[in-house]
């Protein structure tokens, strides 16, 4: 265990080390050069000042990768020392982080430079990126593991999969006490198709998402329900450590990942958005598909150590409370840095474009919820999820590169897919309204108990 753990975080270091070294050489040096010495001039190499957009593009984006592993593992690591309000609330925020980091940049710059072109487009692209990153999570994220955890070696000894007679019929059996995540996810989701209404992101939806994400984590923390905290891998090896060691650890991992996310974010994004635009390919595209599958790789590929170590349930939980981190915290507080960096209130604006790729956002959503209400997904789902998700982007890459004749428009094509969703969501609900009525009155007696369960703690202290 010792072996694999230490080579896994050596893997995750070495893949921010090029970056590491580029920033140093570019950025902290100089400036501590200057600190040491007044006046003093620093300048970098040439070959390190001119990298190319590509090479740079490569060296952020593995920057943020290897971060995005050093900072899940610290966080895991973490549940050991810190108070159980801690390590759900903020741990939940560090989950969406490296997705953050991205759209925090351009929700920032909508901010600067309001009233301008470029102010405008920074808008767009905040939705770009949250839309692009929560539909990887569900159209790759879900389905792809349920096929893995279905067809992968050894599934035949895992409990959470069933082997059913009919086509394409075998299943992955959920974690019952996932239903309180899987309603809050859909009450969210609801709200979402109101977003665009307003035509932005305004404070409004903030006191919405945000006070859904708050509400959930008071039923956890007053229903006494525990984090998982059989951890596998890094962090179980982590957490062995003396507790000092173990604290020193978990800080020098926050800091480390924490500076390389925070350096390597902005020339990561423009990055994307200059080569979209030498290749013909515009920039919302780029930041909307290939930067969110550096921020989402670590969580996948957590995902499939624990589906290959018999863990299904745990994976796909942690699947699930992750969109449920995106599709709140992450869209809601988008209205906070962007009136942050206007200096005043402000909502964060978007064109009809984006307003077609939230509502698509929230019909793929409103589908894969559908498919999660017997706590169960088949084969023949998840191949629908994954088939849907990819013919979408593949098609919308060919109507902007003009390589097919369709007729229709890119955007005509987000709301027709959104048509697609909806029906089959709606369809799926009516179908399995029996089921659906189970899970409102499971999720309500949960709600009921943990409050109960609050009451009863405070009268006891009172008492």
């Amino acid at each position: 265990m010792k072996r694999r753990a230490l080579s896994a975080i050596s893997a995750a270091v070495v893949l921010t080390l090029p970056w590491a070294v580029v920033w140093g050489a570019t950025d902290l040096l100089p400036w501590l050069a200057t600190a040491v010495v007044p006046g003093m001039a620093y300048e970098a190499p040439a070959a390190i000042r001119t990298l190319p957009t590509l090479e740079t593009v490569i060296v952020t984006g593995l920057a943020v990768l290897g971060s995005a592993f050093l900072l899940a593992w610290a966080a895991e690591t973490a549940e050991k020392d810190v108070p159980q309000a801690f390590a759900i609330a903020v741990l939940a925020v560090l989950a969406v982080a490296p997705e953050y980091a991205v759209d925090a940049l351009y929700a920032w710059n909508a901010g600067q430079f309001a009233g301008t072109e470029r102010g405008v487009e920074a808008g767009n692209l905040a939705v770009a990126n949250m839309t692009g990153a929560n539909r990887i999570l569900i159209g790759i994220g879900w389905a792809g593991i349920a096929l893995f955890t279905i067809f992968r070696r050894g599934a035949a000894s895992d409990p959470a999969v069933e082997s059913r007679s009919g086509f394409l019929s075998d299943a992955v059996v959920l974690d019952r006490d996932i239903g309180l995540e899987v309603v809050f996810l859909l009450l969210a989701t609801i709200w979402a198709f109101f977003v665009p209404l307003n035509g932005g992101i305004d404070i409004v939806d903030m006191l919405i998402l945000v006070g859904l994400y708050v509400l959930y984590i008071a039923v956890i923390l007053r229903g006494e329900v525990e984090p998982d905290m059989d951890h596998v891998g890094v962090p179980a090896y982590l957490q062995r450590f003396p507790k000092r060691r173990r604290i020193a650890t978990v800080l020098v991992l926050f800091a480390y990942s924490g500076a390389m996310i925070f350096t390597a974010v902005e020339p990561f994004a423009h990055g994307l958005e200059y080569l979209g635009e030498g290749i013909g390919i515009p920039s919302f595209f780029m930041i909307q598909w290939i930067a969110p599958l550096a921020s989402e790789a670590p969580e996948l590929i957590v995902v499939v150590y624990l589906v290959n170590k018999a863990r299904s349930t745990a994976g796909f939980n942690a699947l699930i409370s992750s969109k449920l981190n995106q599709w709140t915290l992450l869209i809601g507080t988008l209205v906070v840095v962007h009136s942050l960096a206007l200096g005043r209130y402000g909502v964060l604006a978007f064109d009809y474009k984006q307003m077609a790729e939230i509502w698509l956002t929230a019909a793929q959503s409103f589908f894969a919820i559908s498919l999660l209400i017997r706590f169960e997904i088949s084969v023949k789902e998840a191949l629908t999820l994954l088939v849907l998700f990819t013919s979408q982007v593949l098609l919308e890459f060919l109507i902007i590169r003009d390589l097919v004749a369709l007729p229709l428009s890119s955007t005509q094509l987000l709301l027709a897919y959104s048509v697609v969703y909806v029906f089959l969501g709606t369809v799926l609900f009516v179908s399995r309204r029996q089921s659906f009525g189970r899970l409102l009155r499971r999720t309500a007696g949960t709600v009921g108990t943990a409050m109960s369960i609050g009451r009863t703690r405070s009268h006891g202290t009172d008492d």
